[in-house]
């Protein structure tokens, strides 16, 4: 059985968040971003203190938020920055805010 719109959407929601909530995932998209957009993983890893597993880690989270997509090169993985979804989750999780929009009291 399909799960109603307003139930996936919650969902998005809360994985987006939960991967944007952690500082070290947001600079990860932030760098893809101003590295054009794909990166492989060991030069993620290499703009980062932290060790390799928790590189990894951040990035699995933020594939399984959506927020990243990844392909494998030969023997590396090339993580790409989904800017579509980013908007599209946050944007609409905004826009419920927006001042023209109706709201129950």
């Amino acid at each position: 059985m399909t799960k109603p719109r307003a139930e996936r959407d919650l969902e998005d929601l809360e994985s987006v968040f939960a991967a944007l909530a952690n500082a070290s995932r947001r600079h990860i998209l932030q760098v893809l971003q101003f590295r054009g957009g794909s990166m492989s993983a060991g030069e993620i890893a290499g703009r980062f203190s932290c060790s390799w597993p928790t590189t990894t880690r951040h990035l699995q989270t933020l594939q399984a938020a959506g927020l990243v997509r990844v392909k494998r090169q030969g023997r590396q993985r090339i993580y790409a920055l989904d800017r579509a979804r980013l908007r599209k989750v946050t944007g609409s999780w905004l826009n419920t805010f927006h001042p023209t929009r109706r709201t129950a009291r």
